[in-house]
């Protein structure tokens, strides 16, 4: 599906020459021809992108920009201002209204395009990272396996879960648990910068559960690494006395108490050493087999799949 474009500007001439260059390369573009108009367009379509004309009469672009950015329905919406002022003070008050970028009129088509295609491929990537530990989510996930797939690069997939994890959230709350997922997430990207460096990634797929991907020959001694960094870390967000017993105690819905062990991490890895994939569900679904393996063990461990097929 295209991304859709709101271009403005009371200029038929100037928004007639944007849309057209815009379509060119496959956007859907929709024009309006002032703020009014404008303000009314993105409440109803929700563009993923807003071409703002600075100078229109009624309400201005610095405005347009301000009221969109305090709708929750456009709040998100990128924004790049056109303006005819090269003045600093004119791209300050613009950035500070809300925009993300701004061009400067008369524009080359291709500086046009080119700006566009940044300002979008960067909202992409701000909506698919977790807010809580700013790695990439799901959709960056499946891309980053799929890539290494069609490119036939040799590649391991780590699926990490935390074991115990919300029996801990229970007990100590979400500030605390949250604290324990922003660890988590910088003791695997450690682990790739120290295994893997570029070659590496790291995704949040949500709540407790990450995604690495490494060459395989540093798969193994990775996640022993990580099993290793985590068991070590986890001791201090523990109370002494929890940590002394080595659980917690948190009540079922019964109201009965149960003891849960310490925060472990399983990891289940899926690798193309042995074993071909062709589609990026293929490797999840064997390192989430893998993981399960991995969660019979007590305390922290991984489990490799070691088939060949």
């Amino acid at each position: 599906m295209p991304e859709t474009i709101l271009v403005v500007d009371d200029d038929p001439d100037i928004a007639r020459f944007v849309e057209v260059n815009l379509r060119s390369v496959g956007y859907d573009v929709l024009v309006a021809s002032d703020g009014e108009e404008a303000l009314t367009r993105a409440e109803e379509l929700r563009p993923d992108l807003v071409l703002l004309d600075v100078m229109m009469p009624r309400v201005d672009g610095f405005e347009v920009a301000q009221r969109l950015r305090r709708n929750p329905r456009t709040a998100n919406t990128s924004i790049i201002m056109l303006t005819a002022k090269a003045l600093s003070s004119d791209k300050v008050l613009g950035l500070t209204s809300g925009a993300d970028d701004y061009i400067i009129k008369p524009f080359d088509p291709i500086e046009l395009l080119a700006r566009v295609k940044t300002t979008l491929r960067r909202a992409r990537d701000m909506r698919s990272l977790s807010p809580l530990t700013g790695l990439p989510g799901n959709i960056r996930i499946q891309d980053e396996i799929q890539r290494n797939i069609d490119e036939d690069i040799p590649f391991a997939v780590l699926y990490c879960d935390l074991d115990h994890f919300k029996a801990y959230n229970d007990h100590y709350g979400f500030v605390k648990g949250d604290r324990v997922i922003q660890a988590t997430a910088r003791i695997l990207q450690e682990a790739v910068e120290e295994y893997a460096r570029a070659e590496g990634f790291v995704g949040h797929v949500g709540g407790d559960d990450f995604v690495v991907i490494l060459p395989p020959d540093v798969a193994d001694v990775a996640a022993a690494r990580i099993c290793e960094r985590f068991d070590q870390e986890i001791a201090s967000f523990y109370d002494r006395e929890d940590l002394k017993r080595g659980y917690v105690e948190v009540e079922d819905r019964q109201g009965t108490l149960q003891r849960f062990s310490l925060i472990g991490v399983s990891i289940g890895i899926a690798t193309t050493s042995r074993r071909k994939f062709s589609h990026y569900g293929e490797a999840v679904d064997v390192a989430t087999e893998m993981k399960q393996y991995a969660k019979r063990q007590s305390g922290s461990s991984f489990a490799v799949d070691r088939r060949t097929l």
